[in-house]
């Protein structure tokens, strides 16, 4: 399979150095301490050297199983075969969202303004501990800090073996208390996301739903939670803070390392990916002069490009099998299961989990539709959104995670990615997902 170049980059290697730490630090790991605590002690290690492996083992797997699926053509009852359970689960702890960013998804499609249900949380919890996943993420469309049960939510993972919590954050809210809350429930990562090198920048790429945001105010939540986690002599959670590169912020990258470098473990950038709000990620100039190199190349005028970390850019010469299929489940706050992150309004569902998605369908994004007509509070920037449009209709009826996992319907998505026809499946027809294309250096130097 062509090699497949990564969304999200920094100044090392992420990836090994995730690896190193887990396993380095696996006995502070929550889940560990309880799995002791269960057994009366782990006198000769043996406890640990097994969560040592299995860290290992998923973080390997996590590239490595797709890349397997699709050279050895397993989809089926062929990769059911293998054994892998999801590696992650992903459950939307909270739809809402206290932002406002123009590059997101919640202005160009109706999200709800919804938090999960404790209950479905426990239960979804349950499946993923007996299915064996190693990783849960708890946020996906909206902000996790917003849901108020967040750290109990956090700790009954951990209670239930799972080796990696992780959410992603605007730190909004992140205050003292959340901050020690967090902490003390057994979070292993917080993955920031942060917008700009200069207070203007931040400000206009990350502006307030409800209330102003302000640079200023976020800045001192994330050093803030550096200085308590010191203080409580804690190793965990890691933090990693990430910023999107478009036009305005690639010039900042360097301000971006420089403001947190000091206080977050580890600092990246992601490209950017179109989402409806058309946000151009190169400047005018660099636009015009990769524009007679494309036409060389016999491209269409149209055809992706990307821009990395170091300024190098890339065309997009086609596709690639996506991996999300063959790593991951995503649950909505009503209990609808997705396959990828990128399928914001969970427009191709394989599943349920629980029969309120199968009941309301889709009425509560009729009611943000309503709340926008309305020109309500929090709603003034969406009014280009539209209802998520339908794109699968799996059997009304609540299943297992299990049962999802080797259902029909995803099944049907991962033998389309292995056999190269992933544009045949009509999400992934008009996915923008970075990771998904084939790419092409450009020029001889950086533009």
């Amino acid at each position: 399979m062509e090699a497949r170049n990564y969304v999200i980059e920094g100044k090392s290697d992420l990836e090994a150095a995730r690896i190193a730490f887990g396993i380095a630090n696996m006995a502070s790991n929550k889940a560990y301490r309880y799995a002791v605590e269960s057994n009366g002690g782990d006198v000769d290690g043996a406890i640990l050297g097994r969560f040592q492996d299995r860290f290992r083992w998923y973080r390997e797997s996590w590239r490595g199983l797709p890349a397997r699926a699709v050279a050895e053509k397993r989809w089926g009852p062929e990769f059911a075969a293998l054994d892998y359970p999801p590696l992650c689960v992903d459950v939307e702890s909270a739809a809402v969202c206290d932002l406002a960013c123009p590059f997101c998804f919640r202005q160009w499609i109706a999200t709800p303004d919804k938090i999960v249900d404790f209950d479905l949380f426990r239960r979804i919890v349950d499946q993923c501990a007996e299915l064996g996943v190693p990783s849960m993420k708890l946020n996906w469309r909206g902000e996790p800090l917003l849901h108020p049960q967040l750290p109990e939510m956090i700790d009954l993972a951990k209670r239930a073996g799972i080796l990696e919590v992780i959410i992603n954050t605007n730190a909004t809210t992140l205050d003292a208390k959340k901050s020690r809350e967090l902490i003390d429930a057994g979070l292993d990562m917080m993955i920031y996301s942060f917008d700009g090198g200069s207070k203007e920048t931040y400000e206009r790429m990350r502006p307030g739903r409800f209330k102003p945001n302000r640079f200023d105010d976020i800045y001192e939540n994330i050093r803030r939670f550096a200085d308590i986690r010191s203080q409580m002599g804690a190793i965990f959670p890691r933090t990693r803070i990430q910023m999107v590169l478009t036009e305005d912020t690639f010039p900042e990258r360097e301000a971006f390392f420089s403001l947190f470098e000091d206080s977050v473990d580890h600092v990246s950038v992601k490209a950017y990916t179109e989402r409806g709000g058309r946000i151009s990620e190169l400047d005018a100039e660099t636009r015009e002069r990769l524009s007679d190199e494309i036409a060389h190349l016999k491209l269409p005028e149209d055809a992706p490009v990307r821009r990395d970390l170091s300024g190098a850019l890339y065309v997009s010469t086609g596709r690639l099998p996506c991996e999300q299929p063959f790593q991951r489940l995503l649950v909505t706050y009503d209990g609808r299961v997705s396959m990828c992150c990128y399928d914001w309004g969970s427009q191709y569902p394989v599943g349920y989990v629980d029969a309120q998605a199968i009941d309301t369908g889709e009425r509560e994004y009729a009611n943000i539709l309503e709340k926008i007509a309305e020109g309500a509070k929090g709603f003034e920037g969406m009014t280009g959104a539209v209802m998520p449009e339908k794109l699968n209709d799996p059997k009304p009826v609540v299943r297992t995670l299990k049962e999802i996992w080797h259902g029909s319907d995803i099944t049907h998505v991962r033998q389309k990615h292995v056999c190269g026809e992933g544009e045949a499946v009509s999400a992934c027809r008009r996915c923008t997902f970075r990771e998904t294309y084939a790419w092409q250096p450009l020029g001889k130097g950086k533009f």
